[in-house]
């Protein structure tokens, strides 16, 4: 009895599309949706702005402090700016999810976790250019900062790590809520209340002491620390948190620790994504 083999052809394999090119393409993409909507561009730039070129000036008027607190305000509204566009960029996310291409997106030869990182990556690049003219506006003030190549350099890792971990929790809210008034609702306790206790208008230590102690534990609080050893040449924040004497390991675990908020909260954004996918 003779036997019939058959072949049965392996079906086609699709074309995988290489990381660089799908993360700059994904890039493109979100800014471009980005560039269309001022509203994410220039909206969380009032507030800042307002606390650096009024606000600050006005409070050193009236607390008849010296210029150095005015230059301690407006390295404080950093720590406002920087949450607040990252929540706003989360507002992108939950709009192409509910009515975007996100489905096409999802069925694309691609990993899943460079659309999270594309968005995160066109979000800094926004917040980036909203620094400088933050910094600018600031300076046509007469706001002074006392910097070097060094401080640049604390204050630039400590701005992007902070960034990175702050887009972390706008991506994971934008995968878990259904709706954008909810996201919206949530906004100010995730971005506003913070920026209060960490530091950002007067030190630490001028809270009662259980909040001094939750203080420590903000990422936002290490972050303006390192900005201001950065950009004014001033430690004291570091010291309020850390208690030591040497400036560079003060500012090296303050680092540590919002570099390690930004990739928990990288990596939590990510498995949410890729959960929420699949549901």
């Amino acid at each position: 009895m003779a036997t019939i083999a058959t072949h049965i052809p392996a079906p086609p394999t699709r074309r995988v599309i290489s990381t660089p090119a799908a993360l700059t393409t994904l890039a493109r993409r979100r800014f471009a949706l980005t560039a269309r909507t001022p509203r994410e561009i220039f909206v969380p730039l009032i507030t800042p702005i307002l606390f650096a070129v009024v606000i600050a000036p006005a409070l050193k008027n009236a607390l008849h402090a010296g210029d150095a607190y005015q230059s301690y305000v407006a390295v404080g509204t950093i720590g406002l700016l920087i949450p607040l566009n990252m929540m706003f960029s989360g507002i992108g996310v939950l709009v192409d999810r509910e009515s975007g291409a996100r489905r096409e997106l999802l069925a694309a030869p691609i990993s899943r976790s460079l659309l999270v990182l594309a968005n995160l990556a066109v979000a800094l690049l926004v917040t980036g250019f909203q620094l400088a003219a933050l910094i600018a506006a600031a300076l046509g003030r007469g706001i002074a900062f006392h910097t070097s190549a060094t401080g640049v350099a604390w204050t630039g890792a400590a701005t992007v790590l902070f960034g990175v971990g702050m887009y972390g929790i706008a991506e994971t809210l934008a995968n878990r809520i259904p709706r954008q008034e909810e996201y919206i609702a949530r906004l100010p306790a995730v971005a506003i209340v913070p920026w209060f206790l960490a530091g950002s208008l007067f030190p630490i230590t001028a809270l009662p002491q259980v909040l001094t102690d939750v203080a420590k534990l903000l990422p936002l609080t290490h972050a303006l620390a390192l900005m201001r050893y950065g950009l004014l040449d001033d430690p004291s924040a570091l010291s309020n948190i850390w208690g030591m004497n040497n400036t560079t390991a003060m500012a090296a675990l303050s680092l540590g620790v919002v570099a390690l908020f930004a990739v928990a909260l990288t990596m939590a954004s990510i498995r949410v994504f890729r959960r929420m996918a699949v549901g």
